[in-house]
Order: C-alpha cells, then sequence, then structure tokens
C-alpha cells in the first residue's frame, strides 16, 4: 500500500472490511457529536465564555493530554470554532510564562483553570504542535495566539532546547528520544511520534529540522526495542533501550506492563505506518501483536491486565473500550487493498465496530482513543 503522505490517498479500512461508507461516515459524526455536546454522562468537552476544555472525567481536571486531543480531532474534522476555545483556554490557563519550564504547559489544571502543577508532560506540547500546524495549513494563521504556524513552531524550538535557565528539553539531545517529563532520563513508548517528527523535520523552523528528522529514525528503531519480541506489547515506560521502566516504587507507581498509556502504541505506529510506510518491520510488529491479542489472550480476557510477555494477570484494566479500540487498530498493519487480510485483524475491528463509546466517569480516555482509532480506520486522519 502506498503511503499517504506519497499520493495523499488514505485507506477506508472499514470499507475494505464491507462497512458501508455512509455507515461508516455517520458514525463518525455521531462520535464527535457524542463527545462535544452529549449528554453529562457522554460529552467531555465543555464551554466557558469564548473558550472550551476537554475534561479527564475520572480524574476531574483539564490535562495537556486531553486539550490537544480535542484540538487533533477538531482539525481532523473540520470545526475551527471548538479548535479556537480549546486553543485560547490552554493558552490562556496551561501556559508557563516563568520558572525552568516556562514556554510548556502545565499537564494539569483545575476546572477553573488553576494550575495543578508547575511541569509539562510532553505528550501534550506533540499534539498541541501538530494540531496548530495542520490548523495553520486548513484554515490559515491568524493574530496572536491564532497564529497557529509560529505558536506551534515556538513550541517545537522549545521541545528540544538545551540544559539552560528555562530548564530541560523535552528530547534527549545525545539520542534524540523523547523523555517521560523533562527532568527524567526515561521515556514513555506511546509518547513517540515519528510520523509527526517527519512533518516537524519540514515544518518547524529551519533550525531545528534536521533534529526532527534525526527523532523520526531514532523512535522508530526505539520502538523495535520497546515492543516485545513475542507479545509485540510495550510497557507504559521504559529505559532508553526499550526495556520496562521497573523504578517507579513509591515515586511513579508500576508502569511496566502493558497497561493504560500503553494502548496507544500499536496506534501510533499503525498511523506512522499509513502516513509513511518507512518501516517494514511495522507489518511484522502488527501481525504479532494481534495474533498474541486473539489467540493467546483472546477477547475474553481483554479486560485483563496483561504483562510486557503478554502474561495476563488477574487484575482487570481501567480502560477496556481503549484495548479494543487500539487492538482494531492493527488492522490498518496488515490490511491490503486486493489481498486477503489476516482473520485477528477482523476479529479486532469487527469488535470495535460493534463496541459503543463508553458512558460513566472513566469515559475520557477509552473516547479519546476511541475516537482516534475510529478516524484512522474510516481514513479520516489525515495530513493537512
Amino acid at each position: 500500500m502506498t503511503p499517504a503522505s506519497l499520493n495523499g490517498i488514505y485507506t477506508d479500512f472499514f470499507a475494505l472490511a464491507g462497512y458501508p461508507a455512509e455507515e461508516t461516515e455517520r458514525r463518525l459524526s455521531q462520535i464527535f457529536e457524542t463527545l462535544f455536546y452529549g449528554s453529562e454522562d457522554e460529552r467531555i468537552y465543555h464551554e466557558t465564555g469564548d473558550m472550551g476544555y476537554i475534561v479527564d472525567t475520572g480524574n476531574i481536571d483539564a490535562r495537556t493530554e486531553g486539550m490537544s486531543y480535542g484540538m487533533m480531532m477538531c482539525v481532523q474534522l473540520d470545526h475551527k470554532e471548538e479548535f479556537d476555545r480549546i486553543w485560547k483556554w490552554a493558552r490562556t490557563y496551561m501556559y508557563l510564562n516563568e520558572g525552568p519550564n516556562r514556554g510548556f504547559f502545565c499537564w494539569s489544571n483545575s476546572l477553573d483553570g488553576s494550575k495543578n502543577a508547575n511541569g509539562p508532560a510532553p505528550d501534550g506540547e506533540e499534539y498541541f504542535a501538530m494540531a496548530l500546524l495542520f490548523a495553520s495549513h486548513r484554515w490559515g494563521d491568524g493574530e496572536g495566539i491564532f497564529n497557529y504556524s509560529r505558536e506551534a513552531c515556538e513550541i517545537l524550538h522549545d521541545m528540544i532546547r538545551p540544559g539552560t535557565d528555562r530548564g530541560r528539553g523535552m528530547f534527549d539531545r545525545d539520542n534524540h528520544l523523547i523523555r517521560f517529563i523533562c527532568e527524567a532520563d526515561f521515556t514513555d513508548p506511546s509518547y513517540h511520534l515519528p510520523h509527526f517528527y517527519e512533518l516537524f523535520s519540514q515544518w518547524a523552523y529551519p533550525e531545528d529540522r534536521t533534529f526532527y528528522a534525526a527523532a523520526a529514525s531514532a523512535s522508530r528503531q526505539f520502538l523495535h526495542m520497546a515492543c516485545h519480541p513475542v507479545s509485540g506489547l510495550s510497557s507504559e515506560y521504559s529505559y532508553y533501550d526499550g526495556r520496562p521502566y521497573e523504578k517507579g516504587g513509591n515515586i511513579w507507581g508500576k508502569h511496566d506492563w502493558y497497561y493504560s498509556d500503553a494502548y496507544r502504541t500499536i496506534l501510533n505506529i499503525a498511523l506512522d505506518h499509513v502516513w509513511f510506510g518507512k518501516d517494514e518491520w511495522q507489518v511484522e510488529e502488527g501481525k504479532r501483536f494481534l495474533s498474541w491479542m486473539c489467540r493467546h489472550v483472546t477477547q475474553e480476557k481483554w479486560d485483563r491486565i496483561l504483562e510486557w510477555d503478554g502474561r495476563i494477570r488477574d487484575e482487570e484494566v481501567l480502560h477496556p473500550v481503549a484495548v479494543i479500540a487500539t487492538n482494531a487498530a492493527a488492522y490498518a498493519l496488515v490490511a491490503q487493498p486486493g489481498s486477503p487480510v489476516p482473520e485477528d485483524a477482523v476479529t479486532c475491528l469487527r469488535k470495535f465496530w460493534e463496541t459503543p463509546l463508553r458512558t460513566g466517569n472513566r469515559r475520557y480516555y477509552d473516547n479519546c482513543l476511541y475516537m482516534f482509532a475510529f478516524l484512522l480506520l474510516s481514513g479520516r486522519y489525515r495530513i493537512w
């Protein structure tokens, strides 16, 4: 399959599996409407004055993760008003104007706008920058904070800054790998977005482009190590050599298993494959991942926490719908028009299609990943 970055064609994998395109489009519109304007037990978006915010409904705060996710959803589906509202809230309340992390965004805010921390989480900055660049290309730059491309390039410039009086950047400048937080010398596999870095290497300030090109290559190679050679799973946090990070203890807690954050990794690999297709390993990773999930774990155990090597634990996952959504995303790694699709992939896609959005107090994370998986599989997660 020719990468979308070369021909501008985005495969509708649902159509490839026999689902009607008009039903897919209806579902996609319904997902957005539910997340942004549904009932109080469904929505995650709220407005206040001329601003808006995304609520982590499990923790009752606004996080750069969710805010930047909301912006990406909006730019992909052409909702400029909501995009601008979310960005204004983030820029007004989350932006750090002073201290060693100035130029970044507070990773968690109370819903009244007050800051819960004085530092960032790099996955938020990555998505802010990418969503802003897409907005610039889709809608054009405006004035002030709505000069999207300038705001994005400033974020990207700061993300790779060397250690200064403004603190450390978000990438290790020696190995070009993103950190879990600026102060840490370990990473989170789900933060690795080589498909974003490819575009940053074209659209960031000229002096920053070489670094992001190197980061794209480094992250692809890192993911080879971070995904288990048998199960295909990644851990939540890891060392730079891909081994699960086991030193959480009382500071970080346990994060050396396949849990919450880690579900995003296979989705990111699938999107990189669809957009750029530069790494043949990704197809084998998709097959490995799907085989483990369907033949070793099986659907009946998808609600159980897994170790990095795929062993099944007794505890239940916190985000079962996110597991279903990201399992389905792997379909994009192994499906080729005109060729038989592995039954494991068909099983995962069918399960996702038949699964509704989550309701209740833990719906935020599950439904964000649900949206992104649906965008990818419908051919609507695009480079703008």
